[in-house]
């Protein structure tokens, strides 16, 4: 129910037994790399907005050598499968679909003029896959940084973010913006990642109380990002803005939807709505934080995940019962404010709470939640953590 963060030495220790049980090889290569949680601003880093999220305490490794061929063999935790790929020629989407996302940050590396050895490789997870906690950005973050070790190559950290979300584009055929792949690329301890969506450029908001701290629920429905639901929530937003006339929605104002309202029609207005909605209030939320004010975090994040529920139409059922468990509790409970996180259908909600009652906030969350729908959710504690590395 409540559940304590794995140790990374210990996820570590387990892709090296997985290597040598599962490929009788020895690990010279580690990598890990964080998911990632957004405290709010969703749903607008393909609209250039800003965003806001940090990387979890919940990890990808992955462990490997270079075998001395021309192929790749790859074991892991959550698939009894080695999937195993000739590596010679540019690399195609292929099956397993979840093997893209490596084959999709070898194809970047291929395109960059990178010569890759064949190599063996396992790989463990303590990222909640489905969770809408970017389980897919942390592999490819994991794999790009296992080849920087693999080729004794380093990307600058901001291409190496570029390179795995066109591998997201490509090879799962996610029209994902830039937030995932950056706060697991450019992650710290203590800090929250300020992104700048238009300039494409992040900065560290800290986050260093000990006295507050984010719970993570997961509600066990998962979704699937591909199946076309978000595809077409970006579309709208593209239809949107084309009909408003205006080059970014950086530049639109609440009075320009409202002057075109009629003109962009259901749902494509309540979607902008959302848009510039939230890209105010994600800016005030972080001047908010640089400013140790977090009484004003609550409204700004119930405010949000109102707008996804009704706007942007990406909650669900079991997200809205979480959220509103939290807001149960409320302010005199340790709870400051709750909202879903991800691209939504499922997933989780983030709570950002006090550290002292965070055990009993979750708690009294699981059993409310549980109650209604009859699952037992997945709750764990978060603080920002360092983003993808190599591990000595």
């Amino acid at each position: 129910m409540f559940e304590i963060n794995p140790n990374l030495s210990d996820i570590v220790s387990d892709a090296a037994a997985g290597l040598r049980e599962h490929l009788s090889a020895e690990p010279t290569i580690t990598a890990a790399a964080p998911g990632r949680v957004n405290l709010i601003g969703e749903h607008i880093d393909y609209c250039d907005g800003f965003v806001l999220p940090f990387a979890i305490d919940r990890y990808i490794v992955i462990a490997g050598c270079a075998n001395g061929t021309q192929q790749v063999r790859v074991g892991t935790s959550f698939n009894s499968e080695i999937v195993v790929f000739d590596i010679e020629h540019p690399q195609t989407p292929g099956d397993p679909k979840w093997a893209n996302y490596l084959r999709g940050v070898i194809r970047g590396f291929q395109d960059r003029g990178h010569h890759i050895p064949g190599f063996d490789a396992y790989i463990v997870s303590s990222v909640p896959g489905g969770a809408g906690l970017s389980s897919s950005a942390a592999l490819e973050c994991a794999t790009a940084t296992f080849l920087e070790g693999l080729l004794d190559t380093v990307l600058q950290t901001r291409e190496k973010a570029l390179l795995c979300q066109q591998a997201e584009h490509d090879f799962a055929h996610v029209p994902c913006g830039i937030m995932d792949q950056f706060a697991s690329a450019f992650g710290q301890a203590n800090q929250l990642v300020l992104i700048d969506c238009q300039s494409g450029e992040p900065e560290l908001v800290p986050f260093e109380s000990p006295d507050l701290t984010v719970l993570i629920s997961n509600t066990m429905v998962h979704h699937e990002l591909s199946d076309g639901g978000y595809a077409l929530r970006r579309k709208h937003t593209e239809d949107g803005l084309a009909i408003i006339g205006k080059s970014s929605w950086r530049d639109v104002t609440e009075a320009d939807i409202s002057a075109h309202w009629e003109a962009l029609g259901e749902p494509i207005n309540r979607r902008c709505r959302h848009v510039v909605g939230e890209i105010a209030r994600t800016v005030d939320a972080s001047e908010a934080l640089k400013a140790n004010d977090f009484e004003k975090l609550g409204p700004l994040m119930a405010a949000s995940h109102d707008s996804l529920r009704d706007d942007f139409e990406v909650s669900c059922t079991e997200l809205d019962l979480m959220v509103e468990a939290a807001r149960k509790i409320g302010r005199a409970g340790g709870v400051i404010g709750a909202r879903m996180t991800g691209g939504g259908f499922g997933g989780s909600t983030v709570t950002l709470c006090e550290s002292n009652k965070a055990a009993e906030i979750a708690a009294a969350m699981a059993d409310d939640y549980k109650k209604a729908t009859g699952i037992t959710p997945q709750i764990f504690a978060s603080r920002p953590s360092r983003g993808a590395h190599l591990v000595d």
